[in-house]
């Protein structure tokens, strides 16, 4: 219970309370929010009371450099990076920023000395749902390395209401519930009532003389309404640099039609206000239909043009003229979402600002870079023309514009290849007209950047080809990275603490000094204490997936984790075939020797995508068959964590043992969480595909289980003609765990029920799981038996940690800052 508070006059002045990073000043701080925001005292405060009043201490240390940054930046007037980004994942925000201020003991004591516990107040904390997976959660990396480097940035994205679904399991479904994220409330946001901008919707376009004569081109919207600032300040760790993650609200302009109330019509006073909000109600609406599609668009717009018109308000109060705007800003689309931006930067410069248009053309396209993250050309959006039309009619004729002078250009470079021509056309004239939203990106953006080196390499040869022979100077690589302060100092603090005992202080930031570790990896001390640290880690989610699931796993076994989005390519498929064929040589021979292992899958399958959802369904069906064998014996243990999020992944990366990689080569732009695995010490079993190729190079092919077909080969194996059928007779182990699949052994005797799975394996294999599946059995073995011999498992582990530095998002963003953005850092002084 939390100790009454006698409250005693302050024995610091006020301005030190409000900002003081001491024990004392923390707890009056706290204390203060506690009473003044939330109007509680503490043997009244509900757990959301004390978690709030936490935040807003922390918060208002936050403010005050912000402040400093903001003034800092105004000064020096430099120039700054703006990220649009439709996700961003940040994770929650307490335990973060309790590291970067570096008073996470301080608090601690703190809260101890009023009988509160930090761990059960940061443990309330709900997560911000404004991502869906990798895209996302890279954002939030990168807004964090540019805070750390000290790099002025502003994130620009949607304040979606409710974020990525939650995750339930219902009889081994997945069922989606509403994430009702903001539901207590989120106090790291601060919204500007003051910072908004009209968007306009649809109608039409009409012609006219301006006063100096000119034809301009004016916008009657059929529709509009606001979007309103919301702010969230970004602190780097160890230094007084604050960004901003700036979101994106929609509201109406008129959002109460009085006239309609006294006629009687209450639904209609309100709809124009229920209309409005809908565009950034939800992430990623289902857009299978018309209406999904038209209000996806809508909401990229919507953000695009918001982040756009800000950025403009801000440097003209620089009293630089529009023309050196782009001297002013680098803006990364993250992704085909923002690429409307191309479009939009010229409205506004054109339309609006009334500059011509080749000057505003080398505006736009010294403004804009590009980022891709896919190599799967249904991902690389396109919207039906007359959709687009009927949203956006001014963009369109822009879009028209840019696109008749390029293909001009085109045309004189290829004037006997008209197929190539259409090719690269913005517009999509080959059937149903679409326009084609990363043809817009390569052509309007100076840089045309892939996420990993053979992601990059792809991009040039297979769906980017026909522009990077065009502009090859425009293409260059960035693999990602990820922060080590969210994924290796607050997710595993018992590795951070040994690397600083180790490396001493100071490595979080440059992660290079992590190769000093090398010279430990043969230490038997050494690898005991490595050990010890991953089996603390393992303790731990096996208490986490008891009390939430219970089910009982052994920490001694060997963890194989297989944690990221639900998709056929990403092949959880071929992991259920090995773990059937498993449980087959166990049915078979009950003494047979088999590694202790438990395989956890985590992730969500898309709304309205069967086969990855019949796959999770597949995933718990033969967990609650092979978990209650005898014959089994513990020896396999098979979980589905649900709802797998940013803190989730906290408790799950530091204790993989093994980390499944195990998409199809040539599918995967790069990856993410295969460097947070590395980070936290599990080996890898994987493909050569996306950044696995570079982890494999960077911690040693002896310290990576490679197997699996290269993404040439993939191709050639396709052009052959594959057929899955002659793998499904020729091997046995394979034939015999889709036999089980299908025998109804895991769905209650419903033989039907995994048909759609079992007769796509067999039939078609779209990406060639049971090509791989070979290799991939006699690698699992591999990893078995050296799993068994425990110094050489160690040493592995401290190779791959020790080897990991260039997978940071540090390293990612210096390399924009010196190639794309052309930024330097900013440095910020302490606040006064």
């Amino acid at each position: 219970m939390p100790k009454t508070s006698q409250r005693k006059p302050a024995a610091i002045p006020a301005e030190q309370t409000r900002t003081g990073l001491s024990v004392e000043a923390i707890r009056q701080a706290f204390l203060d929010n506690l009473f003044y925001v939330q109007g509680r005292f503490l043997e009244v405060a509900t757990p959301n009371d004390l978690y709030q009043a936490l935040a807003y201490t922390l918060r208002d240390r936050l403010l005050h450099r912000w402040v400093n940054t903001v003034q800092t930046y105004q000064r020096t007037n430099c120039r700054t990076v703006c990220y649009l980004s439709a996700e961003y994942l940040p994770g929650p925000h307490l335990a973060n920023n309790l590291l970067n201020l570096g008073i996470t003991e301080n608090t601690r004591e703190a809260l101890a000395g009023l009988g509160l516990d930090l761990d059960v107040l940061v443990g309330y904390e709900e997560e911000p749902g404004l991502g869906n997976g990798g895209l996302g959660r890279l954002a939030a990396c990168f807004m964090d390395s540019l805070a750390t480097l000290q790099i002025p940035a502003t994130g620009y994205g949607i304040r979606y209401e409710y974020g990525i679904f939650d995750q339930e399991i219902r009889d081994g479904w997945q069922v989606e519930k509403s994430d009702t994220w903001l539901h207590n409330g989120n106090p790291w946001e601060v919204r500007r009532p003051h910072i908004c901008f009209e968007v306009k919707i649809g109608g039409r376009t009409e012609s006219y003389i301006d006063e100096q004569g000119r034809q301009r081109v004016r916008w009657v919207s059929e529709d509009a309404f606001r979007g309103v600032a919301v702010d969230t300040p970004i602190l780097g760790y160890g230094v007084h640099t604050v960004n901003l993650l700036r979101l994106w609200t929609a509201e109406a302009t008129d959002a109460f039609d009085f006239q309609a109330f006294n006629e009687g019509d209450y639904v209609g006073a309100v709809m124009r206000k229920v209309r409005s909000e809908t565009v950034s109600k939800v992430l990623y609406p289902n857009d299978e239909g018309e209406t999904g599609k038209r209000l996806r668009l809508i909401q990229q717009y919507f953000f695009v043009t918001c982040s756009l018109q800000d950025m403009v308000r801000i440097h003209l109060t620089t009293g630089q003229p529009l023309e050196r705007f782009h001297e002013k800003y680098a803006a990364q689309m993250n992704d085909t979402h923002p690429t409307i931006a191309v479009a939009e930067l010229m409205r506004l410069l054109v339309d609006v600002h009334g500059m011509g248009w080749e000057p505003a053309w080398n505006v736009t396209t010294q403004t804009l870079a590009y980022t891709n993250h896919t190599l799967l050309p249904e991902a690389l959006e396109k919207w039906p023309l007359p959709l687009f039309q009927s949203v956006l009619p001014r963009h369109l004729e822009i879009i028209c514009e840019i696109n008749r002078r390029f293909l001009d250009d085109m045309r004189l470079r290829y004037p006997y290849d008209l197929e190539r021509v259409a090719r690269l056309s913005i517009i999509d004239e080959s059937g149903p007209r679409y326009v084609r939203m990363a043809n817009l990106a390569c052509v309007g953006a100076y840089s045309i950047n892939g996420v990993a080196a053979l992601h990059t390499q792809l991009l040039g040869e297979t769906v980017l080809r026909d522009f990077h022979d065009v502009w090859p100077e425009k293409f260059n690589n960035k693999t990602n990275g990820v922060t080590p302060r969210r994924f290796l100092m607050l997710s595993n603090p018992g590795l951070s603490d040994l690397l600083t005992e180790t490396l001493g202080a100071g490595w979080a930031r440059d992660l290079d000094r992590l190769r000093e570790l090398e010279k430990h990896a043969d230490d038997p001390a050494f690898q005991a204490r490595w050990q010890a640290v991953k089996r603390e880690r393992k303790g731990r989610l096996s208490d986490y997936i008891g009390r939430t699931l219970n089910i009982a796993v052994d920490p001694d076994s060997l963890f194989d984790i297989q944690a990221k989005r639900i998709h056929e390519y990403k092949r959880q498929h071929l992991n259920v075939l090995h773990i059937v064929a498993l449980y087959n040589r166990i049915k078979h021979d009950p003494s047979a020797e088999i590694t202790p292992r438990t395989f956890l899958f985590g992730g969500k399958s898309a709304p309205g995508y069967y086969m990855a959802k019949l796959i999770i369904k597949l995933i718990n069906s033969v967990g609650e068959v092979v978990n209650r064998d005898p014959d089994v014996r513990d020896r396999i243990k098979v979980v589905f964590v649900p709802d797998y999020s940013v803190k989730v992944a906290q408790h799950v990366y530091p204790a993989a043992n093994l980390s499944e990689q195990i998409s199809t080569a040539g599918k995967e732009a790069s990856g993410t969480g295969n460097m947070k695995f590395s980070m936290n010490g599990a080996l890898t079993i994987g493909t050569l595909d996306g950044a696995n190729v570079e982890i494999r190079e960077a911690v040693g092919a002896d310290n990576f289980f490679l197997f699996g077909l290269t993404a040439d080969e993939v191709v050639r194996v396709k052009a052959e003609g594959y057929r899955p059928a002659d793998h499904y007779w020729g091997n046995d182990a394979i034939r015999e765990a889709i036999d089980l699949i299908g025998s109804g052994l895991f769905s209650h005797g419903d033989r039907d029920l995994f048909r759609p799975l079992v007769d796509s394996l067999v039939q078609r294999d779209e990406y060639l799981a049971l090509a791989d599946f070979a290799a991939y059995a006699a690698c699992q073995d591999a990893a078995s038996q050296v799993y068994r011999d425990e110094a050489r498992w160690a040493r592995m582990s401290i190779l791959n940690v020790a080897r990991i530095g260039m997978f940071s998002s540090d390293r990612a963003i210096r390399e924009y800052c010196e190639d794309i953005w052309k930024v330097r850092p900013q440095e910020i002084a302490a606040p006064g």
